[in-house]
């Protein structure tokens, strides 16, 4: 993304006047004799719900310490080390249910938190305990003391339409809570490399450092998203914020409060966007949607009947525009439910009804690509038919690195071919993983790229 990357946030905004709202509001509100157009109705409405996140982690020890020479040189005895430096992160929450004392906020907000402080709008610091957590939506859900709690109610951000105006709330730099106003600038945005599963809700409500886990909130006062993430050249607010829709934040809520953990659906096929030229040259009459081009054996897409070639157009009855929608919708359903993908075959359109399967332990997508805690932001799959080593190279496949990962920060890298786990060789998903859950850390990768074979060490 050039120079532009993608920044997780940890908060929310400042104050904004708007001139030109009285036209979409109609009456304004009144808060003084001169009759002011104002905002500050709905942000006294919601404000009270939206928290401050503190979190107390242990950094990483610095792994010269296992160096003999230099531990000689630093004059440092045998086995002893001295204490872990203690990490602080700031971030923001929005209490989603008073009576339970639910809040919602960003996984990398939380991530390898040993102590969470929420402090509320009147100021009571407040422990906070983590129910469960979602890296791939970038979703965590918190409990903290129910006593005098304000909570928003949840919208439905598949209403939202560009152009329509929200209020940001949130913790930017550790300030304090601030109010920020906007507009939604674009909605569906995916491919920035941010979470594993992206439909994010981009809008020009400043948003900064800190806003993570913050609120979208709607005119209604209502939660239509949890801000994440911003694109910006020096790490500061440039209007091109990014927010998790509510929709999803709710689905997978939903599965923290009743698993502690996510039940991923997998379906097993592979599947890319139908674009303009696609559709000219296959002489498809769409312009939109997803194309199967492969169908895992034994898969659920495979006892369905959905057979390659088929292109993918809507799933219960909601269109879907490309690959990426057709993954969020499946990897966001629960293993077991039904579902009925509506799919173009042979100039035909057909309802196909599909019993969702049931991920791997590593989370795997729809498209037959996994993950795994051990090599956080990389997703894999068994070399196939068509990618230039199979047949070749006996490994599993890097299908992609999210910038800035650990996986990222570790040396690898999209294509790589994992041949081995400390020697150990793994020729499919299943022998990576098991591998990785037994391999202690650090340990090393043998990895094939361009011709070669190198070592990587992972700590």
């Amino acid at each position: 993304m050039d120079t532009r990357q993608p920044r997780f946030l940890s908060a929310l905004c400042l104050t904004a006047c708007l001139g030109v709202w009285p036209v979409a509001l109609g009456q304004p509100a009144r808060d003084d004799a001169a009759a002011r157009p104002t905002l500050a109705p709905l942000a006294r409405r919601v404000t009270p719900a939206v928290v401050n996140i503190a979190v107390t982690s242990t950094a990483p020890r610095n792994p010269l310490f296992d160096d003999p020479l230099y531990r000689r040189f630093f004059g440092l005895p045998e086995g002893e080390n001295p204490p872990a430096p203690q990490r602080q992160n700031a971030g923001s929450g929005v209490i989603v249910d008073a009576a339970r004392g639910h809040v919602l906020t960003n996984h990398h907000v939380v991530a390898d938190a040993e102590h969470i402080t929420v402090t509320l709008s009147d100021r009571r610091d407040l422990t906070a305990t983590l129910i469960g957590s979602d890296e791939a939506t970038d979703i965590a859900l918190l409990t903290i003391e129910p006593k005098d709690l304000t909570a928003l109610e949840l919208g439905d951000s598949d209403t939202l339409a560009v152009g329509g105006y929200v209020l940001a709330v949130g913790n930017p730099f550790g300030l304090g809570q601030t109010v920020t106003a906007g507009i939604v600038s674009a909605l569906g945005r995916t491919r920035l490399g941010i979470e594993g599963y992206e439909d994010f809700i981009q809008t020009d409500a400043a948003i900064n450092p800190g806003n993570s886990g913050g609120a979208l909130v709607d005119l209604d006062g209502k939660l239509v998203g949890i801000n994440s993430a911003i694109i910006s050249t020096a790490g500061g607010n440039i209007g091109v914020g990014f927010a998790v829709p509510s929709n999803m934040a709710r689905t997978v809520m939903e599965q923290l409060l009743e698993y502690g953990e996510i039940h991923r659906g997998r379906l097993g096929v592979m599947v890319q966007d139908v674009t303009p030229d696609l559709a000219t040259a296959l002489g498809l009459p769409v312009s939109h949607g997803a194309v199967v081009t492969d169908v895992e054996s034994g898969s659920a897409a495979e006892r369905a009947g959905v057979l390659v070639g088929d292109i993918v157009t809507a799933v219960d009855g909601r269109a879907i525009d490309g690959a990426a929608a057709l993954r969020n919708r499946v990897g966001l359903t629960r293993a077991g439910e039904n579902m009925t993908i509506t799919v173009l075959r042979d100039g035909r359109s057909r309802d196909v009804s599909v019993r969702i399967g049931e991920a791997p332990t590593a989370a795997a997508d729809p498209a037959g690509e996994t993950r795994t805690d051990r090599l956080a932001g990389a997703t894999f799959r068994d070399l196939r038919v068509g990618d230039p080593e199979y047949g070749r190279l006996r490994g599993v496949l890097v299908a992609r690195v999210t910038p800035s990962s650990a996986a990222a920060r570790a040396g690898l890298a999209d294509g790589d071919v994992i041949l081995a786990v400390n020697r150990e060789p793994v020729a499919s998903v299943a022998e990576l993983t098991a591998a990785l859950q037994a391999a202690p850390s650090p340990f090393a990768l043998q990895i094939a790229r361009d011709g070669s074979r190198i070592f990587i060490v992972v700590r």
